[in-house]
């Protein structure tokens, strides 16, 4: 190619780049923003979840944020209970957390049946939710059996299978609904049995008998 033509033709392809150049700038920043209102939509799920409003769902009135919102009692006569973690262990890489929050309505599925099981009105204190995670990952164990018994002074006043349950809004857990005989301070005691299930290699050697936990937790009826 001859020196007149190679300098004809040096301002086309100096545009063909700029133009390149421009589209790949723009589609940058529209991918960014994409990426910037995903992160803001998962942050403000987050929140609206944090808050734990069953309200719309169960009909129980929010786990948190309820007592402080009417201070009143959610259909069906149950007060609302701030969310409330009433202790933590660790087993084997298997991490334990008992929480109680408002006790709720739920749904018992045998694989062909439906069995709706509700509070006992006004009476029920809390809703048990007992979480299995794996400490390092926090990704949650199912599969696996938990029974909680619950002791005032020595007398048991809870005695019951927590259920494996599902839930929008708190992910797998085993939970129950709880009766306690008033204001006190309380022993909870989780047997865990181990989960049964194929396991990868990394769950091998693990949880493979049963364990106790115990927590000791005091308790006072919302007013």
């Amino acid at each position: 190619m001859s020196t007149a033509a190679k300098r004809a033709t040096r301002p086309v392809a100096l545009a063909l780049v700029a133009l390149l150049v421009s589209g790949c700038a723009a589609a940058d920043k529209h991918a960014s923003a994409t990426g910037s209102s995903s992160s803001a939509g998962a942050a403000s799920a987050s929140m609206s979840t944090g808050g734990m409003d069953m309200s719309s769902a169960s009909g129980a009135g929010s786990a948190s944020g309820g007592a402080a919102s009417a201070g009143g009692t959610s259909p069906g006569g149950i007060k609302p209970v701030p969310m409330q973690v009433l202790g933590t262990a660790t087993w084997q890489g298997m991490k334990i957390t008992a929480q109680a929050m408002t006790a709720v309505p739920f749904v018992v599925y045998d694989g062909s049946t439906e069995k709706m099981v509700k509070p006992p009105g006004a009476s029920s204190s809390l809703h048990l939710m007992v979480m299995l995670n794996d400490a390092y990952t926090d990704v949650p164990i199912p599969y696996a059996g938990v029974w909680a018994t619950i002791t005032k002074d020595g007398k048991v006043v809870f005695d019951e299978r927590q259920w494996p349950m599902i839930s929008r809004y708190m992910g797998p857990h085993y939970g129950n609904d709880v009766v306690l005989p008033g204001a006190g301070t309380y022993q909870l005691s989780l047997l865990i049995s181990p989960p049964v299930s194929a396991r990868h290699v990394e769950y091998a050697d693990v949880w493979l008998k049963p364990h106790r936990v115990t927590f000791t937790f005091p308790w006072k009826p919302s007013s």
